[in-house]
């Protein structure tokens, strides 16, 4: 399992823009397709690093959006996105997830949602800044765990329990971890055994 986050400004200052993602960004809005180019961009570099490389092969997705790549069914990959920042994952052989979140407020009744009793009340006594720092770190399992499973949202993400401060884990099938060492902003990853074909 490999994974890779930066901001999208940076990554594609750094990076090629493969031919077939710049023409696919050129069809969409503005925001979407600085964010659509640096986290394909982001996932080649990714490829090429880990030996992997697809020379411009397509990334393409899946009805139920799930990314893929048509030419190595044997790779899993996801990609996230979140104010500015990218994240790129890939598993040999296993359905991967990854997601990179900002720190955005979060009310009593998101934590209530998404949290145990116990780290919700945890949570609500913090300082607003780490409250959401916190959050956005259990948020950013909850949501690689049901992109590993293929899900995303209709996976019902907050479902997936995760501890305050918590930097790994297993949720049924899927290993995850979310190291907070080095990394300027949250992000876990998510794995499972092995590839399904989920369409």
């Amino acid at each position: 399992m490999h994974y890779v986050v930066g901001r999208n400004q940076e990554v594609l200052d750094a990076l090629p823009v493969a031919v077939r993602d710049r023409a696919a960004a050129s069809r969409l809005p503005p925001w979407r397709a600085e964010e659509y180019a640096a986290s394909r961009t982001l996932l080649r570099a990714l490829l090429r690093e880990i030996g992997e490389d697809v020379a411009g092969g397509p990334v393409a997705a899946r009805s139920s959006g799930r990314p893929y790549l048509p030419g190595r069914p044997d790779l899993g990959v996801s990609l996230s996105h979140s104010s500015g920042w990218v994240a790129a994952a890939v598993g040999q052989g296993r359905d991967v997830g990854v997601d990179v979140q900002t720190p955005v407020h979060a009310s009593g009744r998101l934590l209530r949602l998404c949290c145990s009793p116990a780290d919700a009340e945890a949570l609500a006594v913090l300082p607003e800044a780490r409250r959401r720092g916190e959050f956005a770190w259990i948020f950013t399992v909850q949501e690689a765990c049901v992109k590993a499973v293929g899900r995303g949202f209709s996976g019902r993400p907050w479902n997936v329990p995760v501890e305050v401060g918590q930097q790994a884990g297993i949720w049924g099938p899927v290993s995850w971890c979310a190291p907070r060492g080095g990394v300027p902003v949250p992000v876990a990853c998510a794995w499972n055994v092995r590839l399904q074909d989920s369409s």
